[in-house]
């Protein structure tokens, strides 16, 4: 009797109680008689006033309430599945009589009744699938959770016939527990949901609700509360509000669980019927980091360089708020990447989505969002995601068929002053993007294309002076216009603009340029202009020409270690090399592609230019290097003739391992002798 009063007294409590704060205060009351109740008709009666309260149902709701709904079924199958392999009594509530799991379920499933809608019912058996089989408790009979997945399933399809097109509470709701509860679904049930309906409501309640990522919106908020601190410095405060507000969106519940919620997406992407809907989530994601990337170039903090912020940025900023922001930027990323490539891999099986009227489209959006989402990619590397590698490379291959959309597509992204480099780290970092992307595009373009809108683009950085923020759109202008010269149909273009690449690349390297792609633009310049490149037929000598002025610039050239370059200096070369280094590498590189008479000339003078290296470690690495060269499988059948008849018949061997022979009246008294060997002859004696 006990009991019953005091469910009665929650349950009018509940009716009564006008604010939320109150309501929610009862509901740990609510988990224990949940959990404790042995009579059916109590437990379904309870359920539903949970569901129907008008404290807890007749204020704006959002999600941390309708979570709050949840953990209150979760917890109580949790508690009774715990009550049930334990003989310790409860306290201070025993449990009236032994209920079995399968009365419990049914009786706290059946106050999901028309009293409440049905996107509610989802928080109640989302909540008891949880708690009786999530973490792997395993703790219902396979007949009785088979009828509980059938049942969560049917509650998710009615509720998501009746979410309107702009999504609110109820689709946000759908989205929270289908997202921790479908690992619990078997594939039977999850073939049963209508993706057409779900995905367009799981889009908008990530990434444009107020529940979510409020369409990047909150990006913009940050810039108010970014100050000025002694040292000339940017400070942003943990206990600012902006950095509150951060944090507050970080923690939603959709926000905190990206990834698996991502993962969910790509599924409703691989299963949805209409073509359309796909077509129409990449416009949803489009616009998102569209305004993402306006919100943070307003922002003061998109002002400094990745390699500035030790400098610009106080202690605060860079160990607490700032990594905050891109942690949860970086989960934006990837959950936008792992959609596109659900999409990518849907427009290359879907007939529909492939054809010509689709596909490039698609595919230019893909891109456009890489492209407003490359400051965030940028700091993380090129290769850091297998996915974000895939989605670019698959975008470029299928826009590849298109030349002349691809061709608007490189025209819409150009840099906006050509020729001129941007100031502002935003427009470089898009910079690096265009220049990234355009390289794998040079084949498909025309000649005039490739130099009006490629080289154009490229030229500004190349002849630029040395500056340490702007090394990687170094090196990824010298790839673009390597690529646009080793294209055959731009031979003349190669031509004509060889002599200006070959004068800035020595003008730039070490300086400005590291050593692993100065020996890959100049291996590269070597196999353009050597045979059977077009270019040779016109400047047969060029090859030699250039071999000739990196071996005197070597002869010259500091053979101190160059220090490491770049944005990752852990991964520069080891052990370290000098410029002289660097340039004799650069030429026993370059040696498989001379002709036959002209690598007889070049292969004792690489030797003795390896033997000019005066650091040990250094000219064993050169050694080790030509010996691969020649030994490594570079070279055709006619140039390792060559090589091999070099080395063993032409002191190759010696002039390589041993270095040139000691020059007449000259005294060599490190060379090998033989034990017992006679020495100099005696002066002859006058006696």
């Amino acid at each position: 009797m006990a009991t019953e009063r005091s469910l009665a007294t929650l349950l009018r409590s509940l009716q009564t109680t006008s604010s939320f704060q109150d309501a929610a205060a009862l509901l740990p009351t609510a988990t224990s008689f949940l959990s404790m109740l042995g009579n059916p008709l109590n437990l379904t009666l309870l359920s539903s006033q949970l569901l129907t309260a008008p404290s807890l149902w007749s204020h704006p709701i959002d999600l941390q309430s309708c979570r709050k709904i949840l953990s209150v079924f979760n917890t109580a199958a949790i508690a009774v599945l715990q009550n049930d392999t334990t003989e310790e009594p409860r306290i201070p509530y025993g449990r009236n009589r032994k209920i079995e799991y399968e009365s419990w379920v049914k009786a706290v499933a059946e106050g999901a009744d028309d009293k409440s809608p049905r996107w509610r019912h989802t928080l109640l058996l989302g909540g008891i699938l949880m708690g009786f089989e999530g973490q792997n408790r395993r703790g219902l009979p396979r007949h009785i959770r088979v009828k509980l997945e059938s049942a969560l399933a049917r509650a998710t399809q009615l509720a998501l016939e009746e979410v309107n097109t702009e999504t609110g509470i109820d689709g946000q709701c759908i989205t929270m527990v289908l997202n921790y509860t479908f690992e619990l679904l078997s594939d039977l049930e999850r073939s049963k949901l209508n993706y057409d309906r779900l995905l367009p409501a799981m889009i908008q309640s990530a990434y444009l609700s107020s529940e979510g990522l409020e369409g990047g919106y909150f990006l913009g908020t940050i810039d108010q509360d970014v100050v000025e601190a002694p040292g000339k410095q940017f400070r942003w405060s943990a206990n600012s509000p902006t950095f509150g507000i951060v944090s507050a969106v970080a923690a939603r519940p959709l926000v905190s669980t990206l990834g698996p919620l991502s993962r969910l997406t790509a599924h409703a992407v691989d299963n949805v019927r209409d073509p359309r809907i796909v077509a129409q989530t990449v416009d949803y994601l489009a616009g998102f980091v569209r305004t993402l990337m306006v919100q943070w170039r307003q922002n003061k903090l998109s002002e400094i360089d990745v390699a500035e912020e030790a400098e610009f940025l106080d202690a605060e900023s860079r160990e607490i708020t700032v990594p905050a922001l891109w942690k949860l930027l970086r989960n934006c990323l990837y959950s936008v990447v792992i959609t596109l490539r659900a999409v990518l891999g849907r427009t290359i099986n879907d007939p529909a989505l492939a054809a010509n009227s689709s596909a490039p489209y698609l595919s230019m959006q893909c891109l456009h969002i890489l492209r407003n989402m490359y400051f965030i990619s940028s700091r993380l590397g090129q290769n850091a995601s297998s996915q974000q590698t895939f989605v670019l490379l698959a975008a470029i291959d299928i826009l590849s068929q298109y030349p002349v959309l691809a061709e608007n597509f490189l025209r819409s992204i150009k840099p906006s002053d050509i020729g001129q480099i941007p100031a502002h780290p935003v427009e470089r970092c898009l910079d690096l993007f265009f220049l990234n992307v355009s390289e794998h595009f040079p084949l498909v373009l025309s000649s005039e294309t490739n130099e009006e809108l490629l080289l154009s683009a490229a030229f500004p950085y190349l002849a630029a002076g040395a500056n340490s923020l702007l090394l990687e759109i170094f090196e990824a202008a010298h790839s673009l216009v390597l690529v646009v010269f080793a294209i055959p149909h731009n031979s003349e273009l190669a031509a004509k603009h060889l002599p200006f690449y070959i004068e800035n690349l020595f003008a730039v390297f070490p300086n400005n340029l590291s050593a692993r792609q100065f020996r890959l633009a100049f291996k590269t310049v070597i196999q353009i202009t050597a045979p059977p490149s077009p270019l040779a037929n016109t400047q047969p000598l060029l090859p030699s020409i250039l071999l000739e002025v990196v071996h005197d610039r070597a002869l010259k050239a500091s053979s101190t270690p160059l220090p490491p370059q770049g944005p990752n200096p852990d991964m520069s070369q080891s052990p370290p090399v000098s410029e002289q280094t660097v340039l004799t590498l650069a030429l026993i590189d370059s040696l498989s592609f001379l002709l036959v008479e002209d690598l007889k000339e070049w292969l004792p003078l690489a030797a003795q230019l390896i033997n000019a290296i005066s650091d040990r470690n250094m000219r064993h690495a050169c050694i080790e290097r030509f010996w691969e060269a020649l030994a490594g499988g570079e070279m055709d059948v006619d140039r390792s003739h060559c090589c091999v008849t070099w080395w063993s018949t032409e002191g190759g061997r010696e002039l390589v391992l041993f270095g040139a022979e000691t020059a007449p009246g000259e005294s060599d008294e490190s060379g090998p002798y033989m034990s017992g060997a006679i020495g100099g002859i005696a002066p002859e004696s006058k006696l």
